[in-house]
């Protein structure tokens, strides 16, 4: 993942564990500094993990000069992240011209346990 220098996402640790047009598989450590009070990775980190993995597949299926908009994010959290990597695995629902559809399934790797399961839908925008 391509991250600018001195953005916040540069101080954490993403990793690309498998990159191809129907399927992208996402990891992020955690560490203490991303738990909550009771030890888990933050919802919010899980929903940002959900976010990145998804707009990222959902990016390669647009025409040149397009890009793509969360329009909507429906998370179920089912475990909590507790010793990670949390893994993000993000795969095409649909992918059309207006909107694409890309499920999310996060697993704590450690635990070989499924953390969250999500639906992020993506307005297409034509070129600026």
């Amino acid at each position: 993942m391509q991250v600018t220098e001195g953005h916040i996402f540069s101080q954490m640790s993403f990793r690309d564990v498998e990159d191809t047009d129907e399927r992208l598989i996402l990891e992020l450590d955690t560490g203490p500094e991303l738990v909550n009070r009771r030890g888990a990775l933050q919802g919010g980190l899980v929903a940002t993990l959900i976010d990145i993995a998804a707009g990222r597949l959902a990016d390669r299926h647009v025409a040149t000069g397009h890009d793509v908009t969360t329009a909507d994010m429906t998370v179920h959290f089912l475990a909590p992240i507790i010793e990670g990597p949390a893994r993000a695995v993000a795969t095409v629902v649909r992918a059309g011209k207006r909107l694409s559809i890309i499920a999310v399934d996060v697993t704590d790797v450690a635990r070989d346990r499924l953390a969250a399961r999500a639906t992020v839908t993506f307005a297409v925008l034509e070129p600026r």
